[in-house]
Order: structure tokens, then C-alpha cells, then sequence
């Protein structure tokens, strides 16, 4: 059966197309436009789910939320292709980088996206935020230059997961300043003819 992707724009969501195309799943993309004055989703997803959010995925009557839930869906559904490695210290930071990325990378980025809008005062709050976001940036740095990829020497859906955060981060934050082996990620997963290809099928994406 052909997986549902019920996708937003500009969204997390587009991180579930990506590893679906790196898995080889086959799938079709029902797309939702923001609103334009408040940028929120549409309602019609709360006919998908209760929480009216993407991601979202049907898959022979299974709906899963959640993107970290959806990548481990998809890579249990591989047979553990793109999962966690067998080397016991790379499955652990496998699993760290699955949960990190919204857990604790997203929280900050979505206070500087506020503040950033906030007039006069928001620009103060910035100032005094950004050196608290600032950790996790140089703390992602030093994890990439330490090894190829999040987990280890392998491409995981970690790497998938983390991907999301530190678009959102170069695009809204500009961190890439003295950041070499993030920018250097970045440039290995747009290259990757997966990556590619899920732009094409979901539409225009404008990096978070």
C-alpha cells in the first residue's frame, strides 16, 4: 500500500518525503497551503488528526504523528534500513540526535523566530536569547567535526532528523559564522539525489 504524506508547506513535513525517498517507499504527497496572514495550517488537517498538524502519515489505516515517530515508522517499516547502527556508542547517538532535534535544537529557534517579529522589544529579548542558542550551535559543530555524520560514519535518519533544525537555524539565525562542518553537512544533504528529489515532490520549500 502507498503511503499518505499529508504535507504543509514550508515544514517539518518535508523531512518525511526525504526519507521516504532515501528508503525507496513508495508514497503521494496531499499538500496544504498556510494560511497567509497567520501562516498556520489549514483546518482540513484536523481532519487527518486531532492536533490539525503536519507532518502526518496514513498508511493502510495507521495515522502517525510526529516527525521523529513517522522517521522510526518508515525505518521499522524498511527493516531498519537508514536505522539505528549496529556499534552500540552510534546507536546511542543515533537515538540522542532523533530526539535532540526537536526536543532540545527546535525550542530556542522558535524563540528567536518570535522575537525576531516582535517589535522594538523583541530585538532586546533576541540580544539577551541568542547566547543561550549559541550552545547548541557550537555543541552541533563540534559533534559534525568530530565524524561524518550524527551517528557516526553512516547516513542514518538522524541525519534526516537534524536536518530540519539547522536549515531553520542558517536561514532565520545566520550561524554560519566560524561553523565550518555545519555548513559543510548542509552541502552534503542537498547534494544527495534523495534530498533532491523530495524538493520535487513536495513542492517549493523555503528552508523553514
Amino acid at each position: 500500500m502507498t503511503i499518505i504524506v499529508h504535507h504543509l508547506e514550508n515544514s517539518r513535513s518535508q523531512r518525511v518525503l526525504w526519507l521516504l525517498e532515501e528508503l525507496g517507499l513508495p508514497y503521494e504527497v496531499k499538500r496544504y497551503e498556510r494560511n497567509k496572514a497567520t501562516m498556520l495550517a489549514p483546518p482540513e488537517l484536523k481532519k487527518v488528526h486531532p492536533l490539525g498538524k503536519s507532518p502526518v502519515i496514513e498508511d493502510s489505516g495507521t495515522v502517525v504523528a510526529e516527525t521523529g515517530a513517522i522517521l522510526q515508522y518508515l525505518v521499522d517499516k524498511a527493516e531498519g534500513k537508514l536505522g539505528a547502527p549496529a556499534n552500540r556508542e552510534d546507536a546511542l547517538r543515533y537515538r540522542h540526535f532523533l530526539h535532540y532535534a526537536e526536543g532540545s535544537l527546535m525550542p530556542p529557534l522558535l524563540v528567536m523566530l518570535v522575537l525576531a517579529r516582535v517589535p522594538i522589544f523583541g530585538k532586546l529579548g533576541l540580544k539577551k536569547f541568542r547566547p543561550m542558542a549559541e550552545v547548541h550551535f557550537d555543541y552541533v559543530e563540534g559533534e559534525l567535526a568530530s565524524r561524518p555524520w550524527f551517528a557516526g560514519d553512516q547516513f542514518t535518519a538522524a541525519d534526516v532528523m537534524m536536518s530540519f533544525p539547522i536549515e531553520a537555524a542558517v536561514k532565520r539565525a545566520g550561524i554560519l559564522d566560524d561553523r565550518p562542518h555545519i555548513a559543510a553537512f548542509l552541502e552534503k544533504i542537498h547534494a544527495r539525489p534523495a534530498y533532491q528529489r523530495a524538493l520535487k515532490a513536495g513542492g517549493p520549500y523555503a528552508y523553514a
